[in-house]
């Protein structure tokens, strides 16, 4: 099953948020910002409400109505629609998800480092060091809090957790290319 035209990672990320409650714009985003969406999802803030618009127009949300009068006319608050509930699950469903390995811009790096001068090669193994060690205590502090809101089995923690192991394992494996002799 294709995607359909047009429906980007954007989309479904918002149609899954309104699929939890109807929010607007300000509150998603600020939902988003709190789960850490950097992290999961390559979106911004300007994608967020571009596809709100999108989605909106495409009949795949719709307005709700709320009685706060303190929202105002420019805060419209949406929920997904029957089509947008199914645009999701459709989207959800194809093999893509699970079949694809993006490249990682330090592996791509790694691939062409053997033209690296070895002074700029060790400092960027280094910084990398640097970078998952902080990525690992950000995600450990993360998963503190996962767990605290959810549960330890909740899904949100168990990926979570994947992301530590995986920073761990680069870690040793870091290990072993600075142990590695590189000529020059």
């Amino acid at each position: 099953m294709a995607r359909p035209p047009g429906v980007t990672l954007a989309d479904l990320v918002v149609l899954s948020m309104l699929s939890e409650r109807p929010m607007h714009g300000y509150e998603l985003w600020a939902e988003l910002e709190r789960r850490q969406v950097e992290k999961w999802a390559s979106i911004s803030r300007a994608q967020v409400y571009y596809s709100l618009r999108k989605l909106a127009q495409s009949r795949h949300i719709a307005p709700v109505r709320v009685d706060e009068m303190s929202l105002g006319p420019e805060r419209s608050v949406y929920k997904p629609t029957e089509s947008g509930r199914r645009l999701l699950g459709d989207s959800l469903a194809q093999a893509r998800w699970a079949t694809q390995r993006p490249p990682d811009p330090f592996l791509t790096w790694m691939v062409l480092s053997w033209q690296a001068r070895p002074r700029d090669f060790a400092a960027q193994i280094e910084r990398r060091r640097r970078f998952l060690e902080q990525q690992l205590s950000d995600d450990r502090g993360a998963l503190d809090a996962v767990i605290e809101e959810t549960s330890p089995t909740s899904d949100a923690a168990m990926v979570v957790r994947l992301s530590i192991q995986q920073f761990e394992t680069e870690l040793a494996w870091l290990d072993d290319v600075r142990k590695r002799h590189r000529p020059g």
